[in-house]
């Protein structure tokens, strides 16, 4: 939502949250993350007693908080990570960001402490991930990586990554636990809205509907047994005569997320990835077994599951994707034109045509009318919306019917559409019958707000916290300092 709000409390909150909290946890700020044990020292270089004298400070602990400390170095860190992720820095403040970094201590402690669990499995899957990400920035080398970030080898640059990660993972889990029960009754949401001054009340911007007809060119039967046949032919060779499954998904698969790795994914019972069919056919295989060939949305595969560890299973796929002759594709626009026609003619409505024709199963039932996926309803606000959806509709008018448009979808295959905008409302300042619903999201997230507020000023008085030095002179929005 385009809010035009400036003296609401919860406002100011939101911004701080959104931007340090979110983007702290998800970018995984490379600070020093440590248990301690006793009466925190500052950290400095190993040298020979008989040179103590000579002894340099190399860093310095800012602040403990429970079992965690705070380096100097870790906000240093922190304004890096930011900034080499495009983030503008120069209206953070570090005792803001060092502020930061002190409640994500406090998550985390208090996470240890109630026994959240944390996937020490999906972890290091995370860190794979954005080491991968790293190195697209330093054309693939390691070495320049771990220069960027002073570290002495992949294994020490890993291992903090790790444990990073596992802190930011239990400080997000412990924010959510204690968010997790907290709803808002209409009289809340009431009380919230009419507290706003009139002045002072959110302007939403512009809003539409948006409804679409595809029509999909159809892959022919005989293509179809083809590349059945052409799997079987890839699981004979395979079990018959030895052949490689990973080879054959290197120098055959369609699928270009995973071919270059021989086919292989990962999947967890417990954390759907793959389309359901997919799922269904990996999850009832036994070790070494390869399927016989199924159809996905993404075309046919083959798959073999190599190893079963606990809830997650080791498989590998080779993907086939059936090619469209030209006489489907001219079918389809074709097909798509007459329909527009009948529209336009007035012979049949765009809802009617979308249940009659459309080939998206997603839309059809509903007239064609498309969701918001952040929202999860019909609204789409103008200037959030997808670049390439408001390219296609930024110049329809009211019930206009757009000509047909061709695009490529994410399986690279050829589809057709026409769109029509079914609702518009005007940027204006919230109304609370017509705008209930993001008056509701408002006033919730403005009392998980007040109860994170609420968690932070009892834990801060219950653990032992520590402010070292020139960070003491800080003015935190806590009792950091606990006077």
């Amino acid at each position: 939502m385009l809010l035009k709000i400036n003296n609401l409390k919860f406002t100011i909150n939101l911004k701080h949250t959104l931007l340090l909290g979110i983007t702290l946890l998800t970018l995984n700020v490379l600070s020093a993350q440590e248990i301690i044990e006793d009466e925190v020292k500052e950290v400095v270089k190993k040298v020979d007693t008989t040179l103590a004298k000579n002894a340099k400070k190399i860093d310095g602990v800012a602040a403990v908080v429970g079992d965690y400390i705070i380096l100097d170095s870790d906000i240093d860190k922190a304004y890096l990570q930011l900034q080499a992720q495009g983030v503008n820095t120069n209206d953070i403040g570090k005792c803001e960001l060092f502020g930061k970094l002190l409640e994500d201590k406090l998550y985390a402690h208090h996470a240890v402490q109630d026994s959240i669990p944390v996937s020490d499995a999906e972890i290091r899957k995370n860190v794979d991930y954005q080491i991968q990400q790293f190195l697209q920035q330093t054309n693939g080398s390691m070495e320049k990586l771990l220069e960027f970030y002073k570290k002495d080898d992949e294994k020490s640059f890993r291992d903090e990554m790790f444990e990073i990660n596992k802190s930011n993972q239990l400080a997000a889990k412990m924010q959510s636990k204690i968010v997790e029960e907290i709803e808002i009754t209409p009289e809340e949401v009431r009380d919230f809205f009419n507290k706003i001054p009139e002045e002072d009340r959110p302007t939403f911007g512009t809003e539409l509907k948006v409804a679409q007809i595809v029509a999909e060119p159809k892959v022919s039967e005989e293509e179809k047994q083809k590349i059945i046949d052409r799997l079987k032919q890839f699981k004979a060779d395979i079990i018959e005569n030895g052949a490689s499954f990973r080879s054959k998904a290197v120098l055959y698969s369609d699928d270009p997320g995973s071919a270059s790795k021989g086919g292989k994914y990962t999947l967890n019972r417990k954390q759907p990835r793959m389309v359901k069919e997919f799922r269904q056919v990996a999850f009832s295989l036994q070790e070494g077994e390869v399927s016989e060939p199924f159809e996905t949305d993404f075309g046919f595969h083959i798959v073999t599951l190599e190893k079963i560890r606990g809830q997650e299973y080791d498989v590998a796929h080779i993907l086939l994707i059936p090619k469209v002759s030209s006489e489907a594709v001219k079918e389809a626009k074709e097909r798509l034109e007459k329909t527009r026609k009948r529209i336009v003619d007035g012979d049949i409505s765009f809802a009617d045509a979308a249940r009659e024709i459309s080939d998206e199963k997603e839309t059809k039932n509903d007239g064609g009318q498309l969701i918001n996926p952040t929202t999860q309803d019909y609204n789409f606000e103008l200037t959030r919306m997808d670049t390439e959806l408001y390219a296609q509709i930024q110049n329809l008018k009211d019930d206009e019917i757009s000509l047909v448009l061709s695009e490529e979808d994410r399986n690279r295959k050829v589809k057709f559409k026409i769109l029509k905008v079914t609702d518009r409302v005007d940027e204006h300042e919230a109304d609370y019958a017509r705008d209930y619903l993001k008056i509701k999201e408002l006033a919730l997230e403005e009392k998980k707000i007040r109860a994170i507020e609420k968690w932070q000023e009892e834990k801060i008085l219950d653990t032992y916290i520590k402010i070292s030095g020139a960070h003491r002179t800080c003015q935190f929005s806590g009792n950091w300092l606990k006077k």
